[in-house]
Protein backbone atom coordinates (compact mmCIF):
# COMPACT_ATOMS: atom_id res chain seq x y z
CA UNK A 1 0.00 0.00 0.00
CA UNK A 2 1.81 3.34 -0.85
CA UNK A 3 1.54 6.50 1.33
CA UNK A 4 -1.55 8.26 -0.90
CA UNK A 5 -3.71 5.28 -0.10
CA UNK A 6 -3.52 5.25 3.67
CA UNK A 7 -6.06 6.79 5.29
CA UNK A 8 -5.54 10.00 7.41
CA UNK A 9 -4.73 9.28 11.42
CA UNK A 10 -7.98 10.34 13.31
CA UNK A 11 -7.48 13.70 15.30
CA UNK A 12 -8.33 12.84 18.59
CA UNK A 13 -5.59 13.99 21.50
CA UNK A 14 -4.60 10.34 22.67
CA UNK A 15 -4.20 8.99 19.00
CA UNK A 16 -2.12 12.24 17.79
CA UNK A 17 1.14 11.39 20.83
CA UNK A 18 0.73 7.35 20.33
CA UNK A 19 0.92 7.18 16.55
CA UNK A 20 3.27 8.86 14.37
CA UNK A 21 1.89 12.10 12.34
CA UNK A 22 3.31 11.54 8.32
CA UNK A 23 2.02 14.52 6.36
CA UNK A 24 0.63 12.52 3.35
CA UNK A 25 0.50 15.88 1.82
CA UNK A 26 4.14 15.96 1.19
CA UNK A 27 5.45 12.70 2.24
CA UNK A 28 5.73 12.01 -1.27
CA UNK A 29 7.73 15.12 -2.17
CA UNK A 30 10.15 14.03 0.69
CA UNK A 31 10.71 10.97 -1.00
CA UNK A 32 11.65 12.40 -4.00
CA UNK A 33 13.67 14.84 -2.24
CA UNK A 34 15.82 11.61 -0.93
CA UNK A 35 15.84 9.78 -4.24
CA UNK A 36 16.89 12.73 -6.49
CA UNK A 37 19.79 13.23 -3.41
CA UNK A 38 21.34 9.97 -3.31
CA UNK A 39 21.27 9.76 -7.20
CA UNK A 40 23.19 12.54 -7.44
CA UNK A 41 25.58 11.45 -4.95
CA UNK A 42 25.87 8.11 -6.62
CA UNK A 43 26.79 10.19 -9.94
CA UNK A 44 29.04 12.56 -8.95
CA UNK A 45 30.86 9.10 -7.17
CA UNK A 46 31.05 7.50 -10.47
CA UNK A 47 31.79 10.36 -12.21
CA UNK A 48 34.42 10.83 -9.43
CA UNK A 49 36.27 7.23 -10.75
CA UNK A 50 35.92 8.22 -14.07
CA UNK A 51 37.13 11.68 -14.76
CA UNK A 52 39.31 12.59 -11.49
CA UNK A 53 40.94 9.33 -10.15
CA UNK A 54 40.36 7.49 -13.26
CA UNK A 55 39.44 3.93 -13.71
CA UNK A 56 43.34 3.18 -13.72
CA UNK A 57 43.92 4.77 -10.78
CA UNK A 58 40.45 4.07 -9.33
CA UNK A 59 41.28 -0.02 -10.22
CA UNK A 60 44.52 0.94 -8.33
CA UNK A 61 43.24 2.19 -5.26
CA UNK A 62 41.02 -0.85 -5.44
CA UNK A 63 43.71 -2.97 -5.46
CA UNK A 64 45.43 -1.12 -2.52
CA UNK A 65 42.49 -1.86 -0.26
CA UNK A 66 42.70 -4.93 -1.06
CA UNK A 67 39.33 -5.38 -3.75
CA UNK A 68 40.22 -6.98 -7.09
CA UNK A 69 41.04 -4.09 -9.14
CA UNK A 70 38.63 -5.10 -11.99
CA UNK A 71 35.79 -3.83 -10.33
CA UNK A 72 36.30 -0.29 -10.68
CA UNK A 73 34.66 -0.15 -13.53
CA UNK A 74 31.62 -1.57 -13.08
CA UNK A 75 31.55 0.12 -10.23
CA UNK A 76 31.87 3.36 -11.48
CA UNK A 77 28.89 2.06 -14.11
CA UNK A 78 26.76 0.71 -11.55
CA UNK A 79 26.91 4.35 -9.70
CA UNK A 80 26.39 6.52 -12.77
CA UNK A 81 23.51 4.38 -14.48
CA UNK A 82 22.07 3.53 -10.82
CA UNK A 83 22.34 7.73 -9.64
CA UNK A 84 20.63 8.59 -13.46
CA UNK A 85 18.17 5.87 -13.10
CA UNK A 86 17.57 6.79 -9.01
CA UNK A 87 17.06 10.52 -10.21
CA UNK A 88 14.53 9.79 -12.73
CA UNK A 89 13.23 7.05 -10.70
CA UNK A 90 13.13 3.95 -12.64
CA UNK A 91 13.02 1.05 -10.71
CA UNK A 92 13.71 3.21 -7.58
CA UNK A 93 13.51 0.34 -4.83
CA UNK A 94 15.55 -1.96 -6.75
CA UNK A 95 18.25 0.41 -7.86
CA UNK A 96 18.73 1.39 -4.18
CA UNK A 97 19.11 -2.20 -2.96
CA UNK A 98 21.18 -3.07 -5.87
CA UNK A 99 23.56 0.05 -4.97
CA UNK A 100 23.33 -0.58 -1.42
CA UNK A 101 26.35 -3.43 -1.28
CA UNK A 102 28.85 -1.21 -2.62
CA UNK A 103 28.34 1.06 0.50
CA UNK A 104 28.77 -1.70 2.65
CA UNK A 105 32.13 -2.11 0.66
CA UNK A 106 32.94 0.89 1.26
CA UNK A 107 31.81 1.49 4.89
CA UNK A 108 33.57 -1.70 6.02
CA UNK A 109 36.49 -2.18 3.02
CA UNK A 110 37.76 0.96 2.83
CA UNK A 111 36.45 3.74 5.36
CA UNK A 112 35.73 1.30 8.12
CA UNK A 113 39.44 1.08 9.47
CA UNK A 114 39.82 4.78 9.88
CA UNK A 115 38.06 5.94 12.24
CA UNK A 116 34.38 7.64 12.82
CA UNK A 117 34.83 11.00 11.28
CA UNK A 118 35.26 11.27 7.04
CA UNK A 119 37.95 14.36 8.38
CA UNK A 120 40.18 11.38 9.53
CA UNK A 121 42.86 10.18 6.87
CA UNK A 122 41.52 8.22 4.46
CA UNK A 123 38.03 9.17 5.33
CA UNK A 124 35.74 7.71 8.30
CA UNK A 125 32.61 5.77 8.05
CA UNK A 126 30.28 7.48 9.30
CA UNK A 127 29.41 9.10 5.04
CA UNK A 128 29.48 5.71 3.63
CA UNK A 129 27.43 4.12 6.29
CA UNK A 130 24.72 6.74 6.38
CA UNK A 131 24.52 6.55 2.85
CA UNK A 132 24.13 2.80 2.94
CA UNK A 133 21.37 3.34 5.10
CA UNK A 134 19.72 6.06 3.07
CA UNK A 135 19.54 3.56 0.55
CA UNK A 136 17.41 0.97 2.38
CA UNK A 137 15.29 3.77 3.52
CA UNK A 138 15.31 4.68 -0.40
CA UNK A 139 14.41 0.49 -0.89
CA UNK A 140 11.22 0.92 1.88
CA UNK A 141 9.58 4.53 0.69
CA UNK A 142 9.62 3.48 -3.14
CA UNK A 143 9.38 6.07 -5.55
CA UNK A 144 8.08 9.32 -4.57
CA UNK A 145 6.95 12.33 -6.76
CA UNK A 146 7.76 12.38 -10.32
CA UNK A 147 8.89 8.93 -10.80
CA UNK A 148 9.17 8.05 -14.46
CA UNK A 149 8.06 4.43 -13.54
CA UNK A 150 5.09 5.54 -11.75
CA UNK A 151 4.08 7.28 -14.86
CA UNK A 152 5.01 3.78 -17.08
CA UNK A 153 3.41 1.71 -14.74
CA UNK A 154 -0.28 3.81 -14.78
CA UNK A 155 -0.09 3.65 -18.86
CA UNK A 156 0.10 0.04 -18.38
Amino acid sequence: MALRDMAPLPKSQSQRLSKPNIDLDTALYAILLLRVSLGLLFLAHGLLKVFTFTLPGTAQFFSSVGLPGFLATPAALAEIIGGVLLMAGIYTRWIALGLFPILLVATFKVHGGNGWLFTNEGGGWEFPAFFAIACIVQFLLGDGALALSSKVVRKL
